[in-house]
C-alpha cells in the first residue's frame, strides 16, 4: 500500500527527482530499487530558519504498486449543438472562461462577449500604453481576451478555498498548457509570458465543444422583459462599427473590476447595483537582491531559491494597510482603462527574473469614509476612485508617467531630489504624492509603510520608490445576488459573477465563481 510521507530538501536538491526518490527511499525503509513512483501532492518553501528549505508532501509507491493518473476532465466533454439551450456571459476573464467550460460540460451553449481583442492582438495595445501612452479604452492591462490577469503576473494563490475546487480549476489550466507544477506548488504563479497561450487554449476548447467567443463585442444595453433578462445589445469595436443583439435563456455578467460603463447602464435599466468597498494606495518597488537578503538572509541568493516575496499588514486608526499583489522579479505596468488617468499594477514573467520586486501598498476605503461622495449613491466608491486616478494624471504632463517619490520621502512628505531606477517603461517623476492623494488614504499609508520598515529590516530604504496610484484592487460596486440561486434578486435570469460582480478576487477566485455560477445556471434552466 502506498505511503504519504513529507519530505525536507535544500533549495538545490527540490527539482532533482533523483533526490527526491533516495530520500523517501530513506524515510520509509524501502530500498531505492523498490519505489516504483513518487507522487508530489505538495511543495512549500519554509524560509523562516538560517537555512530555507522546501518541505514536500509526496505518495510513495513500492513494489507491484502502480501509480494511476486521474483522467484528464477534457475527456468527459461532448461537443453541443445549436440547438441547446444558450447562456450569454458578458466577458472573457477567468470567470467567463470557466463558466463557459462548465456550461459546455453541463450540455448548455456559451456565448462569451467581450469588449476587447483576443490575446495575441491585445498586444499591440499593451504597447501603445507603455510606449506612446495611448490608452485603447476597450483594449489593454484590464479589458481583453483572458481579463486583468492575463497581462498582470498569472499569480493562482487563493485564500478562497472553500469557495469551489480550486483542484478543478488548476487542472483544467494545465490541461489547456499550464506547467503541472501548478497543482503542488503553495504559491502557484503561471506569469505573463506563458498565460495568454493557456487562456487561448481555453477559448479554441469553447469553440471546438459548440461555444461561441465574440471580440470587439461590447455590450450596450441589457434586453429586459416581465422583470428577465432575455438577452443583450452590442456595438462591434472597430473600423466597421455595427448593432447586434444576443438573446439566450440566461445572462452571466462577468465583466471584471474596471467596466464602469456597465455599472451605468444597469443602473439606467433599474437594475440595482450597490456602493463597495475597496482599498487604494500605491505600488512600492525595491530592488530584488535586497528582497531577497532581507527574506532568505543571505548575501546573494542561493541556487534553487525563487525570488523572495514578502506579506505584510498592520493596522491603523482602525483600517488595515496591507500589500496586495506582491511580484517578485516583476514589472509595474500602466493599467489605466480610458484617456485622463494614472492606474498602475504589478506583473511578473514566469522566471521572475527581472532586477526589481513590486507590491502594491493599499489601504482598506469602507463607506464611513466616502461620506462626501455619498450623494452619488451606488456609485460613490466608484467616483472616488476615478477622482483620485484623474488627479494623479493631471499633475503630470500628460503622459501615463506616474507620480512617485523614495519610500523614505514618501512618509516623511516631501519631494525626492532624485529617483531611482524603475521597472515602470512609461517613466516616473518627482512629484508630492503626500498631497495628490486623499490625506486620509496618505495619513495611513505613512504609517502603514513606517510600520513595515520595523517589521521587516531593510525594508525602509532610499532604493526603495513609492510609484502612485495602485487603484484597481477590487470592483468598488457591488451587483448584488441571492446566496442560494446566485441569480440577481429583482431581475430572473441575471446571474452577477466574479470580481466585477464583487464576489472574487483573483484568477482562481474569478474562475471558481464562474464554475458556481454555471452550475447555478444550470439549475435555473432545468427549472
Amino acid at each position: 500500500m502506498s505511503k504519504l510521507i513529507e519530505l525536507v530538501l535544500l533549495p538545490s536538491e527540490s527539482a532533482d527527482v533523483q533526490q527526491i526518490k533516495q530520500k523517501a527511499a530513506q524515510q520509509t525503509g524501502l530500498a531505492l530499487g523498490q519505489i516504483s513512483h513518487v507522487e508530489v501532492l505538495k511543495s512549500s518553501l519554509d524560509a523562516r530558519s538560517r537555512q530555507p528549505v522546501f518541505r514536500l508532501r509526496v505518495e510513495v509507491f513500492g513494489p507491484g504498486e502502480v501509480f494511476t493518473p486521474e483522467p484528464a476532465l477534457l475527456a468527459g466533454f461532448k461537443p453541443v449543438s445549436d440547438q441547446a439551450k444558450k447562456v450569454i456571459i458578458i466577458g472573457a476573464g477567468p470567470a467567463g472562461y470557466f463558466a463557459a467550460l462548465e456550461l459546455l460540460e453541463a450540455g448548455y451553449k456559451p456565448i462569451v462577449l467581450e469588449r476587447g481583442k483576443d490575446a495575441q492582438a491585445r498586444r499591440r495595445d499593451l504597447r501603445s500604453i507603455q510606449q506612446q501612452g495611448e490608452v485603447n479604452p476597450h483594449s489593454n492591462y484590464c479589458f481583453g481576451e483572458g481579463g486583468a490577469g492575463t497581462y498582470s503576473d498569472g499569480k493562482l494563490y487563493t485564500r478562497s478555498i472553500k469557495r469551489g475546487n480550486v483542484q478543478k480549476a488548476l487542472r483544467l489550466l494545465v490541461e489547456h498548457g499550464a506547467k503541472s507544477d501548478i497543482l503542488v506548488e503553495a504559491h502557484p504563479h503561471i506569469g505573463s509570458n506563458k498565460l495568454p497561450g493557456v487562456v487561448q487554449n481555453i477559448r479554441k476548447t469553447i469553440e471546438q465543444y459548440g461555444g461561441e467567443v465574440h471580440f470587439n463585442c461590447c455590450v450596450t444595453d441589457v434586453i429586459l422583459h416581465q422583470q428577465r433578462l432575455i438577452g443583450v445589445r452590442t456595438e462591434s469595436i472597430g473600423d466597421l462599427p455595427s448593432s447586434r443583439e444576443f438573446l439566450g435563456e440566461a445572462v452571466v455578467l462577468a465583466t471584471g473590476h474596471s467596466a464602469r460603463d456597465i455599472y451605468r447602464m444597469l443602473h439606467q435599466n433599474g437594475i440595482r447595483i450597490e456602493a463597495k468597498p475597496f482599498a487604494l494606495g500605491v505600488r512600492v518597488e525595491h530592488p530584488q537582491p535586497l528582497i531577497d537578503q532581507i527574506q532568505y538572509r543571505q548575501a546573494h541568493r542561493e541556487e534553487g531559491l525563487p525570488a523572495a516575496s514578502y506579506s505584510l499588514v498592520c493596522q491603523v486608526t482602525g483600517r488595515g494597510v496591507f500589500s496586495f499583489c506582491m511580484c517578485p522579479g516583476g514589472l509595474i505596468v500602466p493599467s489605466a482603462t480610458a484617456p485622463g488617468e494614472i492606474v498602475v499594477n504589478g506583473m511578473s514573467m514566469s522566471r521572475r527574473d527581472s532586477p526589481f520586486a513590486n507590491s502594491g501598498v493599499v489601504t482598506s476605503v469602507e463607506m464611513d469614509d466616502l461620506a462626501p461622495w455619498a450623494k452619488h449613491g451606488p456609485f460613490a466608491a466608484m467616483q472616488f476612485q476615478e477622482e483620485v486616478e484623474q488627479r494623479l494624471f493631471r499633475a503630470g504632463n500628460g503622459s501615463q508617467q506616474a507620480p512617485a517619490l523614495r519610500l523614505p520621502d514618501f512618509i516623511k512628505g516631501k519631494i525626492s531630489g532624485s529617483l531611482p531606477k524603475t521597472s515602470y517603461i512609461p517613466g516616473i517623476y518627482a512629484a508630492p504624492i503626500h498631497q495628490l492623494l486623499p490625506s486620509f488614504i496618505y495619513n495611513r499609508l505613512r504609517e502603514g509603510l513606517a510600520d513595515f520598515g520595523k517589521q521587516m529590516r531593510g525594508y525602509y530604504t532610499e532604493e526603495a520608490v513609492v510609484v502612485a496610484t495602485e487603484s484597481r484592487t477590487s470592483a468598488p460596486v457591488r451587483v448584488p445576488r441571492d446566496p442560494g440561486t446566485l441569480m440577481h434578486p429583482e431581475w430572473a435570469g441575471l446571474f452577477p459573477c466574479g470580481e466585477g460582480a464583487g464576489y472574487a478576487g483573483g484568477i482562481i477566485s474569478a474562475a471558481m465563481d464562474g464554475q458556481n455560477v454555471a452550475r447555478a445556471v444550470a439549475v435555473y434552466l432545468r427549472q
